[in-house]
C-alpha cells in the first residue's frame, strides 16, 4: 500500500503544502535549528496534511552573507529525519513568475508613518515586477481586510492604489493574511508561481475574526511565503506586535525585518526583493512515506561547500493516518 501511495505521488508530481510547524533556521526563510518564535507563552503552532511530495525553497549565502547563484541539482542533497532524499524536481526561483500580495496595516496605530508605507510599498512594486511575467495585489487592512488592487502586472494601478490608502479603524492582520492567503493560492497550478506576501504592519490585531493560527494555515495551504516589516522599532523594544510577525515569517520560511526609522522602510524591501530573486526550489517524495501526524525534520545542505549556508525551512508535519 505505502509503495502505491510513493509511485502515484511521483507520478502525479504534487507540490506538497508543508505543513504549519515549517520553521525557518536563523539565517534562511526557515531555521534549520530551533523553531521560529511564537508570541510568548504559546506554543508552535503544528497543521498537518497528507504528505505526497514536499516542496522547499530556500537560498544560499556564503560566509559574507552574499547570496550564491548558479547552482545546479546536483549540487545540493537533502535528508529527511537524517535520511537521503532524491531531488524529483528542481528550479532557480527566479525564473519562475511572481504573485506577491502586499498588505498594508491602515489602522489607527500606524498613522504616523503610513506616508512612509505608501512611498517604499509603492517604490517596491515598481521595481520588483518584471512586465508581462509577474502581477501584485495590495491588500488593505485596518477593521477588516479590503481588496485594494487585484493581480496585475499594472504597477501604476498598484500605485494608485496604495496612494488611495487613508488609515483609520482597528486591526485584523490575521483576516487578512487569510484573505491575501485565498487569492493567492487561487493561481494555479501552483508549481507554476512563486508566491510571497509582504506584510507592513506592528503586528497587533485587535479586530480578526479568524485566529492566528488559521491565518497561518491559510498561507500554507497557498504556498506562500510571508515577509513582514515591523513599524513598531521606530519607537523601539520587542513588542509582542513584532513576535507575532517573527512567528508567521519564520512558519513559512520568510524573514522580519526590523527598520529603525521610517524612513529605513525602502531599504526592507529592497532586501526583500534581492532574496526572492535569489532562491531555488526543489520537490521530493518522501522516502519512506511515514504519515504519522510527527514533525518531519528537513536538512539541505551544498555538496562539499561547508562554507555555504543554506537558508529554508527545517521541516513538517505529516497527517496522521
Amino acid at each position: 500500500m505505502r509503495s502505491r501511495v510513493l509511485l502515484a505521488a511521483a507520478g502525479a508530481v504534487v507540490l506538497a503544502i508543508l505543513a504549519a510547524g515549517q520553521q525557518v533556521p536563523p539565517p534562511q526563510p526557515a531555521a534549520p535549528t530551533p523553531a521560529a518564535p511564537a508570541p510568548q507563552g504559546e506554543e508552535p503552532t503544528r497543521f498537518s496534511v497528507n504528505v505526497t511530495g514536499v516542496s522547499m525553497a530556500y537560498s544560499v549565502t556564503d560566509r559574507k552573507g552574499r547570496f550564491v547563484t548558479g547552482l545546479g541539482k546536483e549540487d545540493f542533497e537533502i535528508l529527511e529525519n537524517g535520511k537521503p532524499q532524491t531531488i524529483q524536481q528542481f528550479a532557480a526561483e527566479s525564473s519562475l513568475p511572481l504573485r506577491v500580495a502586499v498588505l498594508i496595516d491602515t489602522s489607527n496605530s500606524i498613522r504616523e508613518r503610513f506616508r512612509f508605507e505608501q512611498e517604499a510599498a509603492s517604490q517596491f512594486l515598481n521595481e520588483m515586477l518584471r512586465s508581462d511575467i509577474d502581477k501584485a495585489m495590495v491588500v488593505s487592512f485596518d477593521s477588516a481586510p479590503g481588496l485594494a488592487a487585484g493581480l496585475t502586472e499594472d504597477v501604476d494601478k498598484l500605485g494608485n492604489a496604495i496612494r488611495m490608502l487613508r488609515p483609520g479603524g482597528g486591526t485584523s492582520l490575521y483576516d487578512a493574511i487569510r484573505f491575501a492567503s485565498e487569492k493567492l493560492g487561487a493561481e494555479q497550478p501552483s508549481s507554476r508561481y512563486r508566491r510571497i506576501m509582504v506584510i507592513v504592519s506592528d503586528g497587533d490585531d485587535n479586530q480578526s475574526h479568524g485566529t492566528r493560527d488559521q491565518a497561518l494555515e491559510a498561507a500554507q495551504m497557498a504556498d506562500t511565503f510571508i515577509f513582514a516589516i515591523s513599524t513598531n522599532n521606530l519607537a523601539g523594544g520587542d513588542t509582542e506586535g513584532d513576535k507575532v510577525l517573527k512567528y508567521f515569517t519564520g512558519q513559512t520560511g520568510g524573514k522580519s525585518f526590523f527598520p529603525f526609522k521610517v524612513e529605513d522602510l525602502s531599504q526592507s524591501f529592497d532586501v526583500i526583493a534581492e532574496e526572492v530573486r535569489h532562491q531555488y526550489s526543489i520537490l521530493y517524495v518522501p522516502e519512506p512515506l511515514v504519515l504519522d501526524g510527527a514533525f518531519h525534520r528537513v536538512e539541505i545542505r551544498v555538496k562539499g561547500h561547508k562554507e555555504l549556508a543554506v537558508r529554508a525551512r527545517n521541516g513538517y508535519f505529516a497527517r496522521k493516518m
